[in-house]
Formats: structure tokens, sequence, C-alpha cells
């Protein structure tokens, strides 16, 4: 089987015996990595200080001053984003899996397997290459477009971002779909707010949250006497918008009639308000939002289908939370320091575990759950450090079943590949750590080594 080409990377290799030195730093540039090596712990420390890497390649022990986990405190320091690889005998384990929790990448037994490290240093590099490309596209895209409120940088949310992008100089109408609390809003803002009418007003109305009648007169205004108690002439949202961005929301539950006159609308941008008989025209561009399947009401007949087209010029799809909890940490630490500018909390840090059982938390109320959840954490919180201890009961205790939403994905394929699949994601999730990887699935570490060669996982 061809092998699969290496990302190249920055590497500093720490080894005090000259010899296996020389070794690892051929192993590793013969594949396409560029390597600094370091005959000691305090020439490494000193290396990270001037230098740049991504990963660090460090022997647990290293004789006389400091020793790999020394380099990996360094690391920690003045190289967060390098991913620190240990290279320790059987009987220092326990001590690299100690590491592990403080933020090692992962760790090699010796005697060294020459294709193993490179295997676990091919991984590092991928990943370090893959979060770099998206975090200078997302500090581009905000740079350019203002998307700094938006918070997040995985795979998901960059592609999200990079759509709106594209549609927000036009006049296209923008579908936005997602579940509840997942920002769909937010979104339409954005669109808004990097558009040509971002000097005019957004306008937004939930459709689901009023009346027919009510809606009506929101959306369209009336005229003096059009029904008891209107004494005078009410321009509605349209009118108001007018020149700008009118965000309907829930779209998928407006009345059918209402749907109609939405219709026209976008047809011949007229309205009437309600009580009159001449219609007012207005230039307003529609972003609507729904977490509602459309496709699915439009063939129950509960959705029109022309104007189902019509507010689906472009789709925007915001994934749900736990399909993109690369953007947890970000999100945690961007709603700590917004208690603390709103409550006047004194939040500093959140504990290693705290964070972990936050990112694997499924997230049903989405983005707006872990808001809240976080908030209050920061101002019920006894201390500076945000704990296990603060977090509340849904967290310590998540849903023993897995709803059919959550196993969408897995429908039809193998139970060999929905396995392969729940190990790859897990893996993921915890930064490739397989001690906590074995721990969440509830596995041996010995049955996960197993597997990850099984699938081969490790490429």
């Amino acid at each position: 089987m061809e092998a699969k080409e290496q990302s190249a990377a920055d590497i500093l290799i720490v080894e005090d015996e000259v010899g296996h030195a020389e070794a690892l730093e051929e192993g590793l540039s013969r594949v396409g990595h560029r390597c600094t090596v370091a005959h000691d712990g305090t020439t490494a420390v000193a290396r990270l200080a001037a230098g740049s890497f991504d990963i660090i390649v460090t022997d647990l022990m290293l004789g006389d001053g400091p020793d790999g986990l020394a380099v990996l405190a360094a690391a920690k320091e003045k190289a967060p984003a390098a991913k620190v690889i240990l290279i320790t005998a059987h009987s220092s384990i326990d001590t690299c899996r100690q590491a592990l929790q403080n933020g090692a990448f992962d760790y090699i037994e010796k005697p060294l397997d020459l294709d193993e490290l490179r295997v676990v240093v091919g991984r590092a590099a991928e990943m370090t290459a893959q979060k770099r490309t998206i975090v200078e596209l997302r500090e581009r895209l905000d740079e350019k477009f203002g998307f700094d409120h938006i918070i997040g940088q995985s795979a998901g949310m960059v592609k999200v971002l990079d759509t709106v992008r594209r549609v927000a100089g036009s006049d296209i109408p923008v579908l936005i779909l997602g579940q509840s609390g997942t920002g769909k809003e937010l979104l339409a803002e954005a669109i808004h707010q990097n558009s040509p009418r971002a000097d005019k007003k957004f306008v937004a109305i939930n459709c689901a949250g009023l009346s027919e009648t009510l809606l009506e007169d929101e959306l369209f205004g009336h005229v003096k006497g059009a029904y008891t108690g209107a004494t005078g002439d009410r321009p509605g949202r349209f009118e108001h918008a007018d020149g700008g961005t009118m965000f309907l929301d829930e779209v998928g539950d407006m009345p059918m009639s209402m749907q109609a006159k939405l219709l026209r609308v976008l047809e011949n941008g007229e309205i009437v308000r309600v009580g009159a008989n001449e219609p007012a025209r207005v230039n307003v561009r529609i972003v609507s939002a729904t977490n509602s399947d459309l496709e699915e009401k439009v063939r129950n007949k509960e959705f029109r289908e022309d104007l189902y087209f019509r507010i689906k010029g472009a789709t925007i799809e915001i994934p749900p939370l736990r399909r993109r909890r690369d953007d947890i940490p970000l999100l945690i630490d961007f709603f700590i320091n917004r208690a603390n500018d709103s409550h006047g909390t004194k939040i500093k840090s959140i504990s290693t575990e705290a964070r972990r059982m936050l990112v694997a938390y499924p997230w049903p109320g989405n983005v707006r759950q872990l808001r809240n959840v976080v908030e209050n954490m920061a101002v019920l919180a006894n201390g500076d450090t945000l704990t296990v201890e603060d977090l509340p009961t849904e967290i310590h205790s998540p849903p023993a079943a897995v709803t059919d939403d959550q196993f969408r994905d897995l429908a039809g394929v193998s139970i060999e590949e929905a396995e392969k699949q729940l190990i790859r994601n897990t893996l993921k999730l915890v930064d490739g750590k397989r001690e906590k990887a074995a721990d969440i699935l509830g596995i041996g570490e010995r049955t996960l080594y197993r597997k990850i060669k099984e699938y081969n996982l490790n490429e």
C-alpha cells in the first residue's frame, strides 16, 4: 500500500545519547521533517525560547539537568501549540501517563520502533498543520469581514463563515438551517453587516412566536381603523427594514396564509398594510432560518413549494455543537470572559477535568446551553478557577440514552465501520490521548491499542 504523504513539521529532538539523537534526526528528516537536536534539557529549554517548533520529541530521562517533564513544562509556556512526544522505558510509563494529563501529545516505549515514531509524529504534524490552516483562514475572515463575534475555528464553522463571506455581498435570499441554540440570528446579522445594506436596518422577527393575526400586523403594519384599537397608521417590520435586511426566524412555522403574502413581497417587492387597499413598495433582503425540515413540510403540504424555492437562494447549515467539539474550549473561554465583564466575576481559568467534561457533553441545547452553563458556573463559583465541583448536575450525569439524531450519521453502516468511526472521533476529541479515549469508550487500553492497529487508525 502506498504510504500517505506526511505534513512537514519543525521538530525539536531532545536526546542525551548522541547516537540515538542522530538516528532520530535521520529517521524523521528522511520523511521531510525539519529537525533541530538538543542533547540536554537546558539547551532544549533555551531553543524553545529562541525558536518556533511544531513538535518536540524528548526522552523522559536526560541525565543531569532538566528532564523530559521539565521540557514539557517549558513547551507549555513557550510553545503552547507544539505537540510533545515522550520517549520512555517501560518502568516510567505511569509517569508518561501523568504527563498526558499535563498536556503531552503521546508517548512511545523503548526499544524505539522508528516506524511507530514516524506514525505518531505524522499524526501530530497533520493535526498541527490542519489547526494552523484553520486558524489562519479564521484570522483572515475576521480581519476582512468582521466575524470575530462568531466563535469557532473548527473546519465546519470555517466552511460556514466562508459561505457567508461569499453570499454577503449579493442580494440573494439566504436560508440558514440549524438546531435551536446554534446561533442562526448571529449568523444572519453577520450576513447583513458584511453586505452593501450594512448602513441600513437589520430587523428580526420570530415567526413561531406570534398568532397569525399578530404576525401579519407585525410584518405589514396597519392603517387607522383596520380593527378595534387601530387609532392610527402603523408601519410594519418590512417598511421599517426598507433598504436593509429582514430576518425571519423559524420561517417553517409561518401559517400558510401568511406564506402567500410573504411570497408576494419576494416576487413583487410589495406589501399591503392590514385594512389598506393600495400596496406599498419595499426593498428588503430576506434572510430566513429554521430548525424544521422544510422539504418534508413541503411534501406534507405544510409549506408552500414556491416559497421554499424563493427563500433558499443560498443555504447555510450550522452544525450542532456536538459536531464541532473543537470549538467548545474557545467558547468556554469566551463565555468566562463575558461573565467577568457582565457580572463582575473574577474567573481566571478552568480545570483540565472540568473542561474535558464540558467538551464531552452532548449539548442538546447547543451554544445557548453552553453559554448559560458557563456563566452560571462563573457566578456561583467560590474561587477564581472553575472546577468539576462547579459543574451542574446534568453535566455530571449526561443522558444515558443517545438520541436518534445523534446516530443519524451512522445509520446504514456496518457495526465494524460504526466502531471504527466512534474510536476515530473519540481519539480526535481527546487530541489523540489513548488513555483518555479508552476511559471514555469504557474499554481497556490494550483493547483500544489492538483496535487502533486493526482499523489502521494510526495514519
